[in-house]
């Protein structure tokens, strides 16, 4: 652990050197603010020969230093691969394990017998009937939970036993990650049914084997660091939390005041967050670090909203024409999209996203509104046609 501590206090002074350099470089030409009561013509005066080359020598400069930070990453995240275990190695199972084999070493399970694609993919694979036997796995660093949303429960509670006997006999638990479309709900499940000693990561890839067919980058990522080393982390206030009594362990300035900062089991714990995270990122995602409750509120008028009216439509048996217009292509796509994923997961989202009834009574007043309006202005019509007769 020393090893990577160092590596990650070589990057952080790498970054503040480069944070230093374009400070200096960059601070000193900005223009001047220009006076009022200044001859106009002055505040245009062209800008001194040469300073567009300085700037983009000095561009040239950060990138390459950029470029060597990133590097220096790269190596610190392969020079101890993570060995990630995926629970419910289906169709999304299977999208990520095949990603996560390029850093690192993956174990999938599932009810199926997926023997023969996980080892055309390079990947161990072990029936769910032995979950103890996944669980006690000794290299496991990770463990993903990647079933659908209604059983999501039930496969946490399946696997705290097994969880609790590794603790015991090993001393350490896996970091344990959820991929679910609703964050509120596995948080809490989370939080409430695993050991104290189990890390919690909740994350939503915003995309799957459809969307992101041909690769991640450019696909958004969410996700919040819920608890590390015991401490719960509380990213709605913008600060962190001791799960136990309270403490403030970061300021408004960023100052750290973690108790546990100078433990093993703290600095082990973020070193396999960003590590796992930094797979997600060299995979070209974009990263956003959000809290599971504003999560859950912006995929209820986002997501949610895009399969309701998918669903919706579709009820309607909506076909293509000869004359469709762009407008109308997109709707069948729409159409094709959302229907094309299961039923459970539509009902997922309704059930266990608190927002979504909101969204759904908001869809209706306007539904309601907008026809209102196209009925009062045929009423309004039909009058001034009796009045002109």
């Amino acid at each position: 652990m020393k090893g990577h501590r160092r590596s990650y206090i070589f990057i952080s002074n790498f970054l503040f050197l480069l944070l230093s350099i374009a400070t200096i470089t960059v601070s000193p030409f900005f223009p001047p603010a220009v006076d009022s009561h200044q001859d106009a013509s002055s505040s245009m005066s062209p800008s001194p020969a040469g300073e567009l080359e300085k700037l983009k020598q000095e561009e040239a400069k950060l990138s390459s230093l950029l470029a060597q930070v990133r590097q220096q990453k790269l190596s610190v995240l392969r020079s101890r691969p993570l060995t990630i275990g995926i629970i419910g190695f289906g169709r999304f199972g299977q999208f990520i394990g095949k990603s996560f084999a390029k850093y690192g070493n993956v174990i999938g399970t599932s009810r199926s017998d997926y023997t023969e694609i996980a080892r055309e993919m390079g990947v161990k694979y072990m029936p769910l009937s032995d979950l103890e036997a996944f669980v006690m796995e000794d290299e496991l660093d990770v463990i993903v939970i990647a079933v659908s949303i209604v059983s999501f429960q039930d496969t946490v509670q399946d696997l705290v036993l097994h969880l609790q006997k590794r603790i015991q006999e090993k001393g350490s638990c896996p970091l344990i990650v959820d991929v679910l479309s609703v964050k509120e709900h596995a948080r809490n499940i989370l939080l409430e049914l695993l050991p104290e000693e189990c890390d919690i990561l909740c994350t939503h890839p915003m995309f799957g084997p459809d969307s992101a067919k041909h690769g991640w980058q450019g696909q958004t990522f969410v996700y919040e660091r819920t608890r590390i080393d015991g401490v719960l982390l509380d990213p709605t206030k913008g600060y962190e939390y001791d799960s136990d009594n309270g403490d403030l362990l970061m300021d408004e300035q960023g100052l750290s005041h973690d108790a546990h900062e100078n433990s093993d089991a703290h600095i082990e714990g973020m070193d396999r967050i960003e590590r796992f995270l930094s797979i997600w990122e060299e995979e070209g995602c974009n990263m956003i670090s959000m809290s599971c409750k504003s999560h859950d509120g912006f995929t209820a008028n986002s997501q949610f909203i895009t399969h309701l009216m998918g669903r919706i439509l579709g009820a309607q048996g909506l076909q293509a024409t000869p004359i469709d217009t762009k407008g109308f292509q997109s709707v069948l796509k729409l159409i094709e999209t959302t229907n094309a994923d299961s039923f459970d997961l539509f009902f997922g989202l309704y059930k266990f996203n608190r927002n979504s009834k909101e969204a759904i009574s908001r869809l209706k007043e306007s539904m309601n509104d907008v026809v209102g309006k196209l009925l009062e202005m045929e009423g309004e019509r039909e009058e001034h046609i009796k009045s002109c007769l």
